[in-house]
């Protein structure tokens, strides 16, 4: 099935990369582990945010980067071994500081949202680690990327 005929919560569509659930992934209870979403909103992210110019050289370059400050995570819908997975992603909100993400994976063989999220991102100084200013380059790549999300 392409993204565009994937049920997204949004009229635009995501960022997306596409992942099979593996045998690493599966907990006792015989189903993806909630630890896997994590890093899979990690996954999407950073290749989200490489597209766009800025990726882990960039920051390293820049002395600057987005740390996660708040996740929301929605786990709506169990994935097995074998599954494929779309893995969709969406700039929302993006001010001098903070940047807003959001996430919808969709299980690809029946157009099932399986997990929503949200992550908040705030800006720091990679030598301070204190809370910085986005530099130019990131506001230009960020807010350019900005979709409405749904009230």
């Amino acid at each position: 099935m392409s993204i565009e005929n994937l049920n997204w919560d949004l009229p635009q569509l995501p960022y997306t990369l596409n992942v099979t659930v593996q045998e690493p992934h599966i907990d006792l209870m015989r189903h993806t582990n909630n630890v896997v979403y994590l890093q899979w909103l990690e996954d999407v992210a950073w290749a989200h945010s490489a597209a766009l110019g800025l990726g882990p050289q960039e920051y390293q370059a820049l002395g600057h980067g987005m740390v996660v400050r708040q996740h929301e995570l929605n786990y709506l819908a169990a994935t097995r071994l074998g599954e494929r997975i779309v893995l969709g992603t969406w700039l929302t909100r993006a001010d001098k500081l903070t940047l807003q993400r959001h996430y919808q994976f969709i299980r690809e063989d029946d157009g099932l949202t399986v997990f929503r999220g949200r992550s908040e991102f705030v800006c720091v100084d990679i030598a301070e680690g204190k809370v910085r200013r986005m530099p130019p380059a990131f506001v230009a790549a960020y807010t350019g990327a900005l979709v409405e999300p749904k009230l």
